[in-house]
């Protein structure tokens, strides 16, 4: 299997929360190995479009391939069963579970490429090294962590899983900067892991550090795609979609 594999493609992807059109027709894949960042304003659509990758959302439209898998019509289960990761920006973590019962949740078989290599295999104990604090506080329920320690926790349960791939819901929104830069770290492991991310995020500091590809929304459609380099040196880009 060639590292450039894809491994989600999405082809005219269309949702809706309830009669309102929030996503038109949205072209995007992602490769084995890489990190691509989903920009844009806040409403942009960005978070609505991994939910309807996943399936989160009843109304979609338009194809959804997941490692060869076709994912239109699934439930986030059956995508989670395959592989497919995800980290939604509202943390949900189980608050009156402790951090090693919540990892235990999130549990799955160990998994292998197509071409018969292992994927990377997630342990407690592997994870506490990515995440210290965590490991400092295994009994600890989840309702007496952080806001920046439960978002880890919630990255650490998804990990448990050992996903192919990760759609990551606004990483760096409002956690302290410490806790910004440990999630930057963290990605960065993952990518050297050969785990892929799809992350959705508006801070174009923290998306420069971590990607390699950017797609840029705007009203439900993607504007521009090209690699995390061109998309930092395109001021007009950068102005017209991203700039509050």
């Amino acid at each position: 299997m060639s590292t450039h594999e894809t491994l989600l493609e999405a082809k005219s992807l269309c949702a809706w929360y309830g009669a309102a059109q929030i996503l038109y027709d949205v072209d995007l894949e992602v490769r084995r190995g890489e990190v691509v960042a989903l920009m844009g304003r806040n409403g942009a659509g960005k978070s609505t479009t991994l939910k309807a990758l996943i399936g989160m959302l009843s109304k979609r439209r338009g194809a959804v391939r997941f490692l060869g898998h076709d994912i239109s019509k699934c439930e986030p289960h059956h995508a989670a069963k395959l592989g497919l990761g995800f980290v939604p920006e509202d943390r949900r973590v189980f608050t009156d579970l402790t951090v090693m019962e919540n990892l235990e949740v999130g549990k799955q078989p160990a998994r292998r490429w197509s071409d018969g290599s292992d994927a990377p295999l997630w342990t407690p104990e592997r994870l506490f090294k990515l995440f210290p604090n965590l490991g400092e506080m295994p009994q600890r329920p989840g309702g007496r962590m952080s806001g920046g320690e439960q978002q880890m926790l919630t990255v650490a349960r998804t990990l448990m899983g050992n996903p192919y791939l990760v759609l990551l819901d606004e990483p760096s929104e409002g956690v302290a900067p410490v806790i910004v830069e440990q999630m930057a770290n963290m990605i960065l492991e993952l990518k050297a892991q050969g785990v892929s991310i799809l992350l959705s995020e508006q801070n174009m500091h923290f998306a420069e550090l971590v990607s390699d590809r950017a797609y840029v929304l705007e009203k439900g459609q993607i504007r521009y795609q090209a690699s995390m380099a061109d998309l930092a040196t395109n001021e007009e880009v950068r102005r017209a979609y991203l700039s509050v």
